[in-house]
C-alpha cells in the first residue's frame, strides 16, 4: 500500500519548513537550494523561516564508466574537491579528471551566469547552511555538495529534504561535515525520488531563475548592475 506523497516540491517544501522552526527568524541563517529540483522546496523553506534564499550549484565529477561514483565536485564560489583515495583506487589519469572537470565546469559556468545574473554569492562563513533538494536517491550529489560547501567554512550544514532512501538518510547521519540530516520520508522500498511526488515535473532553468529574483525581492537585495 502505498504511504503519504507530496504534493508538489511546493507543499513539500511548506512542510518541510514545519520541521525547521528553530532556525527561523536568525539572520545568521541562509537556505541553499541545489538545482533545479531542490528551488521550489528551498524557496517555501526560506518565505517560512522568514531567511535568504540563494543557490548552490554543484557539478558532482563522476568516475569514468561508473557516473554516479563521485570522484570529487565542483561547486559555487570557485570551488573543487577531489575524493584522493577513490581516484587513487580507481587509478584515474590527471588528464581524465581534467577533462571530466572541463566539460562540468563548463556546464557550472552556464548554471551559475544564467541563474545569479552577476549576484554574488552570499558570504556562508560562519552561518548555519540549510543545504536543501527536493530529495536523495543515492546521495552522491548531495555528498559533493557538502564537500564543497564545507570549504566556505560555515558554522553548521544542515541537509533537509522532504523524502530520501532510509539508508542513505542514515548513511548521512555519519558524515563527520553535517551537523544535522532532516528527512521527513525515508521509505525502506524507496526505487526514486518522484515517486514520492503527485507532481514531479523537471523544474526548468527559468523557475529557478524566477523563485531566485522573488526571493532577492523579497529580501530587498538591489539590483546587481546598481551593486
Amino acid at each position: 500500500m502505498m504511504v503519504k506523497r507530496f504534493a508538489d516540491r511546493y507543499a513539500a517544501g511548506r512542510e518541510l519548513a514545519d520541521t525547521l522552526q528553530t532556525y527561523a527568524n536568525r539572520d545568521d541563517v541562509v537556505v541553499l537550494g541545489l538545482p533545479r529540483g531542490g528551488l521550489p522546496v528551498a524557496y517555501e523553506v526560506a518565505v517560512r523561516l522568514n531567511v535568504p534564499l540563494d543557490v548552490f550549484v554543484v557539478r558532482k565529477l563522476g568516475a569514468p564508466g561508473h557516473e554516479e561514483m563521485a570522484i570529487g565536485a565542483i561547486a559555487s564560489g570557485d570551488v573543487r574537491v577531489l575524493n584522493e583515495d577513490i581516484v587513487a583506487y580507481l587509478d584515474i589519469a590527471q588528464d581524465t579528471i581534467d577533462s571530466i572537470e572541463d566539460r562540468e565546469r563548463r556546464e557550472l559556468r552556464r548554471r551559475e551566469s544564467l541563474y545569479r545574473d552577476d549576484y554574488p554569492m552570499p558570504k556562508l562563513r560562519d552561518r548555519t547552511v540549510l543545504l536543501v533538494d527536493d530529495g536523495l536517491a543515492t546521495g552522491a550529489t548531495m555528498r559533493a555538495a557538502v564537500q564543497a560547501l564545507k570549504q566556505h567554512q560555515p558554522a553548521e550544514i544542515v541537509v533537509a529534504v522532504p523524502t530520501a532512501s532510509r539508508q542513505t538518510c542514515e548513511n548521512f547521519r555519519s558524515i563527520p561535515e553535517v551537523d544535522e540530516i532532516i528527512c521527513l520520508l525515508s521509505p525502506t522500498q524507496f526505487r526514486a525520488v518522484g515517486r514520492w511526488y503527485e507532481k514531479f515535473e523537471q523544474t526548468s532553468d527559468e523557475q529557478v531563475r524566477i523563485l531566485l529574483q522573488k526571493a532577492r525581492e523579497r529580501d530587498n537585495i538591489p539590483e546587481a548592475h546598481n551593486q
